[in-house]
């Protein structure tokens, strides 16, 4: 398989490493310095692309893809505004993305085991939901993707909690205080961060109770995870391309073009 990797920092380098240990070709590798190379013979030719770069340049790639007909797998964080607008495009079988706030299986793991626990909580009123994530510094964006589609998929399982805000750095905010029963944020989900050396990405989600606390949380060992579940994705992508034409892609009859780790994985 011919898969493009645009953006070339630390994840872009360790995507490349696993990409080729599984067999693969790189067809390029496009960075700040060769974007006009998202119209090359060689990136039109890719079975899929893999993008891991900024915030403000997300987007644009992506549309860039779609019009080259290349599907492609996305784990930017920070451009959640334009996401819809993203998703249209692919609904409307212009092109084909897999989009994660986080490709590891373990966290993917842990989001479904999120999910199940917040419909468990629904019923014991006694327990209130708090968040935790912490990363390296240089990361730009908080709180954490990662964290954002964790807090969503809380509040839509749960019925103690129907919006999320970030903790105020200039106060504690805990479960007992802030969004007590009887507070007006008693229905706000709090998210702290924290920014701390290389630390690869730690997320906890917290249950407090007057009686005891519950908790669960996931810590990432390196970025190696990402990088192996993004190639996995593109995996995935490229075969669920290969049943239909690519030019720019046209998807079948009631097929999709956007897709999560949730369809992959099947949960």
């Amino acid at each position: 398989m011919k898969i493009a990797i645009i953006g070339y920092g630390k994840m872009g380098h360790m995507i490349e490493s696993i990409a080729r240990e599984r067999g693969h070709e790189i067809s390029v590798i496009i960075d700040v310095e060769n974007e006009a190379d998202l119209d090359s013979k060689a990136f039109r030719k890719s079975d899929v692309a893999i993008e891991f770069t900024r915030p403000d340049t997300a987007v644009n790639n992506l549309l860039r893809c779609f019009s080259a007909g290349v599907p492609v797998v996305c784990g930017t964080t920070g451009w959640l505004d334009s996401l819809q607008a993203v998703k249209s495009v692919c609904e409307s079988g212009k092109g084909a993305l897999l989009y994660s706030s986080n490709f590891s299986i373990g966290v993917n793991i842990f989001e479904a085991v999120n999910r199940y626990l917040a419909g468990i909580m629904n019923g014991y009123p006694q327990y209130t939901p708090s968040m935790e994530e912490v990363h390296h510094i240089h990361k730009l964006d908080h709180p954490s993707g990662t964290a954002i589609t964790i807090a969503e998929e809380l509040i839509a399982a749960s019925n103690k909690v129907d919006n999320w805000k970030e903790t105020p750095e200039t106060s504690e905010v805990t479960a007992n205080s802030d969004i007590s029963e009887n507070s007006d944020n008693s229905k706000t989900l709090y998210i702290s961060h924290r920014r701390e050396g290389e630390v690869p990405g730690i997320h906890t989600v917290t249950w407090d109770s007057p009686q005891d606390t519950i908790t669960i949380s996931h810590s990432a060992k390196s970025r190696e995870g990402f990088a192996l579940g993004a190639v996995l994705a593109a995996e995935w992508l490229a075969e669920k391309c290969k049943k239909f034409s690519v030019g720019p892609l046209k998807l079948g009859s009631g097929q999709t073009g956007f897709f999560t780790m949730k369809d992959m994985l099947k949960f």
